[in-house]
């Protein structure tokens, strides 16, 4: 019976955060069909140049930090530790490096700017920098909300995240709809208004929770260095993928204006428009990543005790649901591309629709590769051993450049060959994150033997 209610507790959590992600994300992909409408492929290419130094940043102050810190939170819980001490060193620390993140951002605009070779964007990297600082402190109450095995805040900032920025996105696109350079600068300053609100909605919901109602061991506060032990290897990990982004929007980009004079559009029907539809189902998997972390990394402080708890039962249970979710869509995305792409995307036409429904079908494999990876990156997380997964995705990004390298210099393949190189890169980071997975799981049942 006590195992039936933790799988419960868990698909349960899973779901929320799940329907928050998949709400969110629905949101954001009926959010492109009017912005395309309004500034076009262009405007959505110099929109996703700014993204991928958007991302970079944010991972190094904020990506890594809900894995890690529900790590902690789960374990100190679990052993009957008050939890408080952790958030209250978590969000201090990680503020100071979110307003790091958002200084280098501004003084860098200028020059990340010139090395994509599109000054036009510079404004822009001004207005999301305030986001980075944001959504620090919204990571860090969210990774404490998981860790007591509460979703529903992270599913509520999603969406509020998600409703904010539609919002004031399509007020400022329709303003300045005759000036595309201008109203991309504004749908990056809406990103930035909406972490606002975001953090405020959080701020609430962490005043209503009650305290204790008996004191709590290990009351003290936690060290810095306690926090970071597991936060910067999932930083590291996680910091990967962004930075890979920036690689390909400088690389690809030049690679493809040789022989394209839409360069910029060609990368933006595939950042902006196949990784978009792609990131719907790998959004709704995320829930179960999230909530893999507080069931695995309980089972690690359980087994520690010497209760009899299975974390690789665990890991595979996490796995088998992601299947179960990922696989179909995958499928679906690949049959159904066509209608897909042209109810989000109804102002693209000719070349270009032809291109984005092509590019949905040969990335649609993402969507099954990519979630297990994310599922079995949170599960090394919570096994203590974020290195696995950065070593993993190391390998794979390492591969993947090398491979688009080569296909982007052929015309006849042309932005195509991006979308095969990251296929290729989500599956063997989805294999090597599963063998490191059933390594540890081994080192894990070696030690309790002795």
């Amino acid at each position: 019976m006590k195992k039936s209610n933790k799988k419960e507790s868990f698909i349960k959590g899973a779901a929320i955060i799940a329907g928050g992600g998949f709400l969110a994300k629905v949101i954001g992909a009926l959010y492109r069909i009017p912005l395309t409408n309004l500034i076009g492929g262009y405007g959505l290419g110099l929109y996703q140049m700014v993204y991928p130094v958007y991302c970079l940043l944010l991972t190094v102050s904020a990506t890594g930090i809900p894995s890690s810190i529900a790590k902690l939170t789960a374990e100190r819980v679990s052993k009957g530790q008050g939890d408080k001490p952790l958030f209250s060193t978590a969000i201090k620390l990680f503020l100071f490096i979110g307003l790091a993140g958002s200084v280098v951002m501004v003084a860098t605009a200028p020059l990340l700017s010139r090395a994509q070779d599109c000054r036009q964007v510079t404004a822009g990297y001004f207005t999301l920098a305030p986001s980075v600082f944001l959504v620090s402190a919204i990571s860090v109450f969210r990774g404490w909300f998981q860790g007591k095995n509460d979703m529903l805040p992270t599913a509520l900032s999603e969406v509020c995240e998600q409703l904010v920025k539609v919002a004031f996105g399509l007020l400022f696109a329709y303003i300045f709809r005759e000036e595309v350079e201008k109203a991309v600068v504004f749908l990056l300053l809406a990103v930035s208004l909406s972490e606002l609100f975001t953090l405020s909605l959080m701020l609430v919901l962490y005043k209503r929770v009650p305290a204790p109602l008996k004191p709590q061991e290990g009351g003290d506060k936690v060290a810095i260095k306690c926090v970071l032990r597991l936060s910067v290897p999932v930083t590291l990990s996680a910091m990967l993928l962004p930075l890979s982004g920036l690689l390909d929007s400088v690389l690809a980009v030049r690679l493809l204006s040789k022989y394209a004079e839409n360069a910029v559009t060609l990368y933006g029907l595939f950042s902006g428009g196949a990784v978009t539809v792609i990131n719907l189902p790998v959004s709704v998997c995320y829930g179960i990543a999230a909530a893999s972390v507080p069931s695995v990394a309980t089972a690690k402080a359980e087994a520690e005790t010497g209760k009899k708890t299975s974390v690789k039962k665990r890991l595979f249970f996490s796995l088998g649901i992601t299947v179960l979710i990922a696989l179909p869509c995958a499928i679906g995305l690949y049959l159904l591309a066509e209608p897909a792409v042209k109810m989000i995307y109804r102002s693209l036409q000719g070349e270009e629709l032809r291109i984005l429904i092509n590019l949905v079908k040969v990335f649609s494999v993402s969507a099954l590769t990519l979630s297990c990876t994310q599922t079995l990156s949170a599960c090394l997380t919570a096994q203590g051993k974020p290195q696995y997964s950065a070593l993993s995705m190391a390998i794979a990004v390492t591969v993947k450049t090398v491979v688009y390298l080569f296909l982007l210099q052929n015309p006849n393949i042309s932005v195509f060959g991006l979308a095969y190189a990251t296929n290729l890169c989500y599956l063997i980071a989805f294999l090597l994150n599963l063998l490191y997975n059933l390594k540890a799981s081994k080192e894990k049942t070696r030690s309790k033997k002795r």
